[in-house]
């Protein structure tokens, strides 16, 4: 694809935070990375993570999540879509996928040079009002002041104040203002003042002051090599991988078809986490390589789609735990680990409203009871997903990554053959035996989606906004499970998950070293770790679970004691 190309005055030209904004109004997709602006509107179809990810960055600086995810030559390719530059520090927009709303030239009243123009831009007034941002998330907390709460300066030295004016709550969080919060909704509002004490202020300079330290870590890593991928880890998991296969190979000649189909699951598992390294280009570091690499694995042995994973996950690290936004908290109508979702939320995901209908008001009642069996069950629905990808066309069909589709395909038609026909139908001898072999491969799986789950539904769901750095939000989302380092293989890296989003591109055979500076970052910056032992970690999850189902039945008790009283008066 031809990328467009502009003339070096006119790259170089300042745009004013006015500007960005009527172009948005208009409806392009603007980005700031390293204080280039860049119009990505001509990339957002070819994109192969996907154009949500994008979307969630429109207006804002989207440097470190840019930077985490791409290569330096992709970075480089970037450039080719820059329109101009920003001067100083830049305050992030909501993006409108999340509700931001946005004035037009006309609303600003005020002159800008045409998009297209090489000509010198006409300045706008910078102390105009900022779009307005109609959705609650964003709007300021009403807290009251009379409490002592940490503060911190710059410097990041904390201290105990009695009293927190106004305009300090609007630079420390937009956020829901309690006369419009639901009266079952009582535990978002806490949620988020919890988060406001316990995490640096928002103040546009200790956020810089925690990105610069952020950068200053990321360095650290590259000058110790932990983003070089362990290549004798690998041949040793390779070993693993072929043993699993073998073993469940010769179980199902012999006639041993529970234990053929319980090595297969373990095989599964296990290669779920080489996926996850490729789909981050944590293995060779090249796009259509570690692309390859990750669909033969997926796909052709695992029948399922690397490229759905790509587009979910990209989303998923880029707005961690929003309940509106993040597809992996969104699991409707079996789950729900905040009471923002008794509201029916629209996901920006799914472009669809998660009804909390008649079957959720059921479920979720008793969901801290049905969180191990549902995941049980949890591989079944990322075929439906996965297929749900490949034949709607959700990736990119031009670009790059055009092929990969077809050959998830092929990939797909390949797994069902073996395991399906020549499994399935053709090795095992009667109805039961198929289903009963299916049944334990697929639910000695499990483990992954508990890993998946562990590290975040135990944590905040609080939407602090968009004043709130890359890492802080990372750190604030995500938790780390503690285990014993001969245990590693057994979680496949998903118990670093913290250090994981602060760098997903860190091969992680690597990220148990990181794990330690990653500690040390947190102590300088004062952003508490979270860390807890694996059976620890599923108690925060079900005790999570448990409050909202608690919060769920409460709900339903007022129901219909509202419903009792309508009829009472009727009669």
């Amino acid at each position: 694809m031809a990328a467009p190309q502009h003339t070096s005055r006119y790259r170089d030209r300042t745009i004013s935070r006015n500007e960005v904004e009527a172009l948005i109004a208009e409806g392009r997709k603007i980005v700031i990375v390293d204080g280039r602006v860049l119009k990505t509107d001509a990339w957002l179809p070819y994109h192969p993570g996907g154009d949500k990810a994008i979307l969630h960055m429109v207006g804002r600086d989207g440097t470190n999540e840019v930077k985490a995810f791409h290569s330096a030559g992709t970075l480089d390719l970037m450039l080719r879509y820059q329109i101009g530059k920003i001067e100083g520090q830049w305050r992030d927009f909501v993006p409108p996928i999340q509700g931001g709303v946005f004035r037009s030239r006309e609303q600003q009243g005020a002159r800008h040079s045409p998009v297209n123009s090489t000509h010198e831009e006409v300045e706008t007034d910078s102390s105009d009002p900022e779009s307005s941002e109609p959705s609650p998330m964003f709007e300021p907390v009403e807290r009251s002041g009379s409490g002592p709460r940490r503060r911190r300066g710059s410097n990041g030295a904390a201290s105990d104040s009695s009293a927190t004016s106004v305009s300090d709550l609007e630079l420390e969080a937009p956020a829901v203002s309690s006369d419009k919060l639901p009266s079952n909704d009582a535990h978002t509002q806490q949620e988020l003042i919890n988060d406001l004490e316990k995490y640096p202020n928002l103040d546009p300079q200790t956020q810089a002051d925690i990105i610069a330290k952020y950068k200053q870590l990321d360095q650290r890593l590259r000058d110790e090599k932990l983003y070089d991928c362990n290549y004798r880890a690998y041949a040793i998991e390779i070993t693993r991988y072929t043993a699993l296969a073998l073993l469940s190979y010769y179980c199902l000649q012999t006639g041993y078809y529970a234990l053929s189909a319980l090595f297969l699951g373990m095989l599964w598992h296990q290669l779920v986490f080489t996926v996850h390294d490729a789909g981050h280009m944590g293995i060779t570091h090249d796009f259509h390589t570690d692309t390859c690499l990750s669909i033969l694995v997926a796909d052709f042995i695992g029948g399922l789609s690397a490229c759905w994973w790509k587009r979910n996950h990209n989303v998923h690290h880029i707005v961690t735990n929003s309940a509106e936004h993040d597809p992996d908290i969104q699991h409707l109508p079996f789950f729900a680990i905040s009471p923002k979702f008794f509201r029916s939320l629209t996901s920006t995901y799914y472009d669809r409203v998660m009804s909390f209908d008649a079957l959720a008001k059921v479920a979720l009642k008793y969901q801290h009871w049905l969180y191990y069996p549902i995941l049980t069950f949890g591989r079944f629905n990322l075929y439906v997903l996965s297929w749900q990808y490949i034949l709607l066309g959700q990736g990119p069909r031009k670009g790059p990554a055009w092929w990969h589709r077809y050959l998830e395909a092929v990939g797909q038609v390949f797994f069902w053959y073996w395991f399906g026909y020549l499994l399935l139908y053709k090795s095992l001898p009667s109805t039961g035996t198929r289903v009963l072999y299916v049944m334990i491969s697929h639910a000695v799986t499990m483990p992954v989606h508990v890993q998946i789950t562990l590290s975040h539904f135990a944590m905040s769901t609080a939407d602090l906004g968009v004043a709130e750095s890359f890492p802080q939000r990372m750190l604030r989302t995500t938790m780390d499970v503690a285990c014993p380092a001969w245990l590693d293989f057994f979680h496949g890296g998903l118990q670093f998950q913290a250090v994981h989003h602060l760098f997903p591109r860190m091969p992680r055979h690597n990220l148990r070293k990181a794990q330690k500076l990653v500690m040390q970052f947190c102590e300088e910056v004062e952003i508490p770790y979270a860390v807890y032992g694996f059976a620890e970690g599923n108690g925060k999850v079900i005790g999570r679970l448990g409050e909202v189902a608690r919060q769920a039945r409460v709900l339903a008790e007022c129901s219909r004691s509202m419903t009792a009283g309508d009829v009472f008066e009727a009669h």
